[in-house]
This record gives structure tokens, C-alpha cells and sequence, in this order.
């Protein structure tokens, strides 16, 4: 189960790398739900790497697990709301937005803005991989991080 952890933790971080990475090489800005994708993806790498270092017996494990699942399903429903914004633009306006002033009031915001500022535009479509955006790869990643959280909390051992 150590191991799964790590690989949870391993796969955050290398996320949350690749975002950083298309936000100062390539220039894409953030929006106020990449943003909240951001913000998932740490909660579960953070947590991820608690559980690793303490290594929990049974109990534990599944109270780790439980909140992989829960950062990720989080994560999940966020990516999937970004994804369906972009394909009906017009449902939503996102762009200058209250959740986009609020995020940016955060202190997180103040203490990171490279990681957690939201500049960007939510409807905007700036980069794909295999006719996929980068929401619907998120959301990929979180059902993946999920199903590895999902297999530590029913595990037997």
C-alpha cells in the first residue's frame, strides 16, 4: 500500500509540474477552475505523502484512503464542469467572475500566485493532446488517482 501511496503523491506532483510548465513556457493562463483543479491535486499529493510517511496499519489506511477518494472525486467534479464548459461556452461566464475575485483573495493566492492565481479565461481552448483539453486529461488523471485511492480504502491488505 506504501508504494501506492507514493505513486499517488509522485503523480500530483508531476501534474501539478506540467501545469506550472504550460503556465510560464507556453503561456496559459490559469482560470478560477484550473485553479480549484490545482488546489485538488494538492490536497490529495499532500495527503498522499502523509499517509507514505506514516505508513498506517488497517484503520488508517482507510481513513487515508477515504480522503484520497474524496479530494480526488472533488477534483473529479471540477475537472468535469470545466470540460463541459468549454464545449457550451455560452452556459457560463467565467472569464472576470466572483469565484475568480475570491480564489484571488485567498492567501494562498498572495503566498503562490505562479500556482494559484487565476488570470485565465475558463471557455478558452489553448492547448490539446489527442483532440482531448487539458480539463479532459485532468479529469482523466483524477479518475485514475481516484481508482489507485479507491483500491487502498477496499483493500483487504
Amino acid at each position: 500500500m506504501r508504494l501506492l501511496f507514493l505513486l499517488i503523491f509522485l503523480g500530483c506532483i508531476g501534474l501539478l509540474g506540467y501545469a506550472q510548465f504550460l503556465q510560464h513556457m507556453q503561456g496559459l493562463l490559469p482560470c478560477p477552475l484550473c485553479v480549484a483543479q490545482r488546489v485538488a491535486y494538492w490536497l490529495l499529493g499532500i495527503t498522499a505523502l502523509l499517509a507514505f510517511l506514516h505508513n498506517p496499519k488497517a484503520i488508517g489506511r482507510r481513513i487515508y484512503g477515504f480522503l484520497l477518494c474524496g479530494f480526488a472525486l472533488t477534483g473529479a467534479i471540477i475537472a468535469t464542469r470545466h470540460a463541459w464548459l468549454i464545449r457550451y461556452p455560452e452556459a457560463f461566464e467565467c472569464g472576470i467572475s466572483p469565484e475568480e475575485a475570491f480564489l484571488n483573495s485567498l492567501p494562498i493566492a498572495g503566498w503562490w500566485p505562479g500556482m494559484f492565481e487565476a488570470n485565465g479565461d475558463c471557455a478558452s481552448i489553448d492547448w490539446k493532446l489527442l483532440s482531448l483539453t487539458i480539463p479532459d486529461w485532468s479529469l482523466i488523471a483524477f479518475m485514475g488517482l481516484g481508482s489507485l485511492a479507491l483500491y487502498v480504502l477496499l483493500a483487504k491488505r
